[in-house]
């Protein structure tokens, strides 16, 4: 049974359209993913389902008496009162009696006049009425399943918390249709596994927009493309999806050129001399004109994002030598005292619940606050970039091109001059875009604006937090590829699954109480290692977990150093320096032989040259094995 229609929908913001001419229909109990690129209408088209926006043109159907419920994509930040408060709102006017009735409940207890119970009785007389009573016990089973505290103020919850709280209140509805637009933004791993389990017990259907892969394979049991205006149903899950929408584009693209071939013969033949177009057809010249106009018409599809990034010098071998590094806040330990070694290439990813110390713990490693036990020795020439997950990097009064190239028309990259427009267009920014303030940009395309900064940056340590939030799953894969080529050294900081398989090549834990579990690979090898969220970890995770990964702590106790002798420890006090001795040598011989005319000198003077290189690279290797010799032998103890 269908319970929504579209018929011959059409939307268009400007010269967009958003919708055109396009037919949907919502069966009971599906689970529908709406997929496509940024700025295609995924969100309006949403809101259109949901009563919010209105068609230019077509039909919007409903089965008499549904009930849907909106998620919207961005937390409900400027809420105030209680999460109670928040959450019984979405019960309308029952809503409304619940909060008069506790309200109410509380001046009875401190002032019990006969005035006051009596708008109390008749309070419960209008309560009893309207069925309220159930709907009381509806908000609190609610609340409890997302183990949401009614009494806190939703202006003290974080971007997550708050996200639970607007899924409470389009939940104690109940209604027959959930509408949600980006649902795992800002919700760590932990409770995006619990949303894909509440989802799949779901009783009603569910229009949701996401560009989490690995949410979509678990949760959709349809996929529906938006593309240039048109939508196009894909039944079954994400992984047939994605063959059948390749094979679409590649018979799209074959229709298109054998059209475009016979647009260029008919051209030819309007072109030809004075007796042939006496003797034209006139149908036939009436027939071009229409097939001009369908080319005019015809909107090409997005291409992709051509990523680029900034070349830089190599840093250090030893990016972070962390030894007993702790951290506390007054009412939590982030960092209970922990060993590491990062070294050039490693690419980290920080796994944990929102509000665990994720970013903390990076502040603590770039040097940006200071640690309370231990310390963090960095390592030489490290240039850093960082991508912020809360965009305040953006001015966004400012335009696109202007917050990228700070008023200049040009950007430098990798040694050479671009105008401005040219490199926006590789991040999919037209021109007209381009000129836009960033204010008026969507989620999506305000991350790919921050990459397009991020990028122009030289960088050898790349620390992202969140990158993945709002893009479309093109730019994601993009960004993966470029990720995969970059040379220099990663912190990762997402709660992207598969976006983390597919990047880092350790995980960093978060198992409570301060402690961070190493694991090698990526999410999925950590948890099939035996990495969790829940309370129980920190019992569990003792001898079976901690012989996994390497340099896992398995005391939260720090480790007390063994004495070395002073013969070593003075071996070992020289070695960073000598080192960083090493490191520019080679890297002033790599300069020579990288110079004009370097190979034309006298052969004797060059191979000499390349000798030495090749020797001091060869003692670099073995001052690094025998630092992390010595290491070893001091925390061993």
């Amino acid at each position: 049974m269908s319970l929504i229609r579209i018929n011959n929908g059409q939307l268009a913001f400007g010269h967009t359209p958003l919708l055109d001419h396009a037919q949907f229909i919502l069966e009971s109990h599906e689970r529908v993913c709406l997929v496509g690129r940024n700025g295609a209408g995924k969100s309006s088209l949403l809101k259109v389902l949901a009563g919010l926006q209105e068609m230019d043109d077509g039909t919007l159907g409903m089965d008499t008496g549904i009930k849907i419920a909106y998620l919207p994509q961005d937390p409900p930040r400027q809420q105030q009162g209680s999460v109670y408060h928040y959450v019984a709102q979405g019960l309308a006017e029952v809503g409304e009696l619940l909060e008069r009735y506790q309200s109410l409940s509380l001046l009875v207890a401190e002032d019990p006049s006969d005035k006051n119970l009596s708008k109390l009785h008749r309070l419960q007389e209008q309560m009893e009425e309207h069925g309220a009573w159930g709907a009381e016990q509806q908000i609190s089973q609610t609340l409890s399943r997302l183990n949401l505290n009614g009494d806190t103020a939703m202006g003290d919850l974080s971007g997550g918390w708050q996200r639970r709280a607007a899924l409470a209140r389009a939940l104690v509805r109940q209604p027959d249709v959930l509408l949600l637009d980006e649902p795992t933004n800002h919700l760590d791993i932990d409770a995006i596994e619990w949303l894909e389990e509440m989802l799949k017990g779901f009783a009603g259907s569910i229009v949701f927009v996401s560009h989490d892969r690995g949410f979509i394979r678990r949760t959709a049991t349809r996929i529906v493309d938006l593309d240039r205006g048109k939508l196009s149903s894909f039944p079954g899950d994400y992984a047939h999806y994605l063959v059948a929408k390749e094979e679409a584009l590649r018979v799209e693209e074959e229709q298109a050129a054998e059209f475009d071939r016979k647009l260029a013969l008919e051209e030819t033949w309007i072109r030809q001399g004075i007796k042939a177009r006496r003797t034209r057809n006139e149908g036939r010249v009436r027939a071009l004109k229409a097939m001009r106009q369908e080319r005019a018409e015809r909107l090409s599809r997005q291409g992709n994002a051509n990523m680029r990034m900034e070349g830089s010098s190599l840093s250090g071998k030893l990016v972070f030598d962390i030894k007993g590094l702790g951290f506390s806040w007054p009412d939590k330990t982030i960092v209970a005292p922990m060993d590491r070694i990062v070294t050039r290439g490693d690419r980290i990813a920080m796994i944990g619940p929102n509000g665990c110390g994720k970013s903390t713990l990076i502040k603590l490693l770039l040097g940006e606050l200071a640690p309370q036990q231990g310390e963090v020795k960095q390592g030489t020439k490290l240039e850093v970039a960082y991508f912020d997950q809360h965009r305040t990097d953006l001015d966004l009064d400012k335009s696109v091109q202007d917050n990228v190239a700070e008023g200049k028309q040009t950007v430098t990259i990798n040694g050479k001059d671009r105008h401005v427009l040219g490199y926006l267009q590789d991040f999919l920014f037209a021109p007209a875009r381009a000129r836009s303030p960033v204010r008026s940009l969507s989620g999506g395309e305000k991350n790919r604006l921050l990459l397009a900064k991020l990028f122009l940056k030289p960088a050898n340590l790349l620390v992202m937090d969140e990158p993945t939030n709002d893009l479309d799953v093109e730019t994601l894969e993009l960004l993966e590829a470029k990720l995969a080529e970059y040379n220099g050294t990663l912190l990762l900081v997402s709660h992207d699954r598969e976006f983390i398989d597919n990047t880092v090549t350790s995980t960093w834990w978060f198992g409570g109480n301060g402690l961070w579990h190493e694991y090698v690979g990526g999410y999925s090898d950590a948890h099939r290692l035996g990495a969790r969220f829940f309370g129980e970890e920190l019992q569990q995770q003792t001898s079976e977990v901690a012989d996994k990964p390497a340099k896992e702590e398995k005391k939260s106790e720090p480790v007390k150093a063994k004495k070395l002798s002073y013969k070593l420890q003075r071996e070992l006090d020289a070695l960073p320096a000598k080192m960083e001795a090493l490191e520019e040598a080679i890297e002033a011989l790599q300069q020579q032989i990288a110079a004009s005319g370097f190979f034309d000198q006298d052969p004797n003077e060059t191979n000499r040259i390349l000798a030495k290189l090749a020797q001091d690279e060869q003692e670099l290797e073995q001052c690094f094995s025998r630092w992390e010799e010595l290491e070893t032998m001091q925390n061993s103890g």
